[in-house]
């Protein structure tokens, strides 16, 4: 007995400090550093650029339907003379079955003031009032989406891109077909029809942020007859002067819509219903053309992944030198 009581002694010190001692620490773990998460690629930009060719603008309607039932709605829209008139509707905020809307129920001479004093041209200010109404009297810069309407300075037969201001003054400007429409002035200078400096107006929505082009050509081409009417006379001298210029501005843009509406005269309103339809079945075709493009953006955009680590390379010893080793070991 008296040999057992220092064994009970050391085991009940044992474990009293064991119970005082706690439990053992968790071996140190090293700590967890983060993934780096690599950045979204920033979305394609579609800009829409929409050529003049009066009567004719009714196919950008259709080209704008087909677009939207395809999940594309353009962020930046820029357009000359008819494509300024669709184009600040649509900026303003106006989808492409409510611009059609407004196109079965728009007539001529609800844009159209004559007067006979300066000869019979147009004075525009119809048209002005038409456009500021349908988007609500808002400047350039307050409309849903950024807009530039394209117009040529007279003085100087330079372009002009209208992108702040009234709406309704810089589409007269844009639309003024010289010999048909007063010339509009604003400021110092005064202008006449984009499509003398710009008939598609592909830089000016480029300059407006677009990483992808879609342009829109209802230009008249010279088809080696001549027009029957002084409407159609200056038309053709219009699309004369701006046929090659025209061309190479359309190169810069990534895809070129061609609606079937040369035949369609320059003020056959009645004509409307089958422009739309013509700038449906052009948009419909161009489709896999856009996508495509889309896709090369996408692609190029995308992280690229990141190359492995080269290995180290130590100096090579005397005997790896004599191996042919360029690193040792």
């Amino acid at each position: 007995m008296s040999m057992l009581r220092p064994l009970l002694a050391l085991a009940c010190v044992t474990a009293l400090a064991g119970c005082l001692s706690g439990p053992a620490p968790d071996p140190v773990r090293a700590p967890v550093t983060p993934r780096a998460v690599a950045p979204a690629p920033k979305p394609i930009r579609i800009g829409l650029a929409l050529g003049g060719g009066a009567a004719k603008g009714f196919a950008h309607i259709g080209v704008i339907k087909v677009l939207e039932a395809n999940g594309l709605k353009p962020d930046v829209v820029a357009g000359t003379s008819a494509g300024s008139v669709v184009g600040a509707m649509y900026a303003g905020g106006m989808d492409a079955f409510a611009l059609q809307e407004h196109a079965v129920a728009l007539d001529a001479a609800s844009i159209r003031d004559l007067r006979l004093f300066s000869g019979g041209l147009v004075q525009g200010q119809k048209l002005q009032d038409h456009v500021n109404t349908q988007v609500g009297n808002r400047p350039i810069e307050r409309l849903g989406r950024p807009f530039a309407a394209v117009a040529t300075q007279l003085e100087t037969g330079k372009r002009m891109v209208f992108t702040r201001g009234n709406v309704g003054q810089a589409v007269r400007a844009s639309s003024s077909i010289p010999g048909v429409f007063e010339a509009v002035p604003i400021g110092r200078y005064t202008y006449v029809d984009g499509g003398l400096v710009s008939p598609v107006p592909v830089d000016a929505a480029r300059d407006l942020g677009a990483d992808l082009v879609i342009a829109v050509d209802i230009s008249s081409k010279a088809g080696g007859t001549a027009p029957g009417s002084l409407l159609g006379n200056v038309n053709q001298s219009i699309t004369i002067m701006g046929q090659r210029l025209g061309a190479l501005e359309l190169a810069r843009a990534d895809v070129v819509i061609r609606p079937n509406v040369l035949d369609i005269g320059a003020v056959n309103f009645e004509q409307k219903n089958r422009a739309i339809l013509e700038g449906e079945r052009a948009a419909v075709a161009a489709m896999p053309q856009i996508r495509a493009r889309l896709a090369q953006l996408r692609a190029a955009r995308a992280p690229k992944p990141k190359a492995a680590p080269k290995p180290v390379c130590k100096p090579p010893s005397k005997m790896d030198k004599l191996m042919g080793k360029d690193c040792a070991g």
